[in-house]
């Protein structure tokens, strides 16, 4: 873990604006998310999203920052993140992970999901299932006065108790102004005294979970993550305000599948 600076707490002015563009940024995700089908490339995912982002008349997070050269960021399978738009044509049996922020009057909402295309295996239902709990189990840490490498640790807890691995090399962040703001929130515990969470605290939380080994390699692009067995891999991210209370989910939208849905009990 880099050395930490102060962590931003949001006024409740600034909390309305994240709620705004956290509102608009799980808008795009989910209706992407819906345009992701076999035969379309990831190309046309990504001008799809764009033209979402220009309905709602705000802008692209991503686009341009440290000059990467998508609206979104579209990784296929074995890809982690940061996967580029391009002419690799979706194929039955693939998944899809889709990263939308956007940038709403200077405040960002950022989030993430991994799509399934067509028929998958029971490899991959595990996988999406058990890395969309486990961002739900780190969620549920984000209190007020509670400390973040609970948070963070809570996600490798989980998923390595269904075989599966975190990505270390990665990790969630603060979002405000910013795309990338203080605190690192990796999704293992880092060790070392831990930052404790105060109400106003807004983060990107987002498992990346692997099915095989938690390496990865960056590909020729300079951007596209891949695991470095080439075994597949799944992303899910929202944004979460820390409150005195339950934590807000700042980039709400429905659930996909729980573990219980597809019967797959913890190793042991």
């Amino acid at each position: 873990m880099a050395k930490r600076s102060k962590i931003p707490i949001k006024t409740k002015q600034e909390i309305v604006m994240m709620r705004e563009a956290g509102k608009v940024a799980s808008d795009v995700l989910q209706r992407t998310a819906e345009f992701i089908a076999a035969g379309k490339t990831t190309r046309e995912v990504d001008e799809y999203a764009l033209s979402l982002i220009e309905e709602h008349k705000v802008k692209s997070a991503f686009y341009k920052y440290r000059d990467f050269p998508g609206y979104t960021c579209i990784s296929m399978n074995e890809e982690v993140v940061h996967g580029i738009g391009g002419d690799r044509v979706i194929k039955d049996g693939d998944l899809v992970k889709l990263d939308v922020g956007v940038k709403r009057q200077g405040w960002i909402g950022d989030n993430a999901l991994t799509v399934p295309v067509g028929k998958i295996n029971g490899e991959q239902k595990r996988l999406l299932a058990v890395t969309e709990e486990s961002l739900f189990v780190a969620i549920s840490h984000a209190r007020s006065g509670a400390a973040l490498y609970d948070l963070c640790g809570s996600v490798e807890d989980y998923v390595t108790k269904f075989g599966f691995t975190v990505v270390r090399d990665l990790v969630g962040h603060g979002v405000g102004r910013q795309l990338h703001e203080e605190p690192q929130v990796p999704n293992y515990h880092p060790g070392g005294k831990s930052p404790i969470l105060k109400a106003g605290m807004i983060l990107a939380i987002e498992p990346m979970i692997n099915a095989g080994v938690g390496t990865v390699d960056w590909l020729d692009d300079g951007w596209t993550v891949s695991t470095s067995d080439r075994r597949p891999s799944s992303h899910f991210e929202h944004t979460v305000l820390v409150t005195n209370g339950d934590p807000e989910i700042l980039t709400w939208r429905p659930r996909t599948a729980l573990p219980e849905q597809l019967d797959i009990p913890p190793l042991g």
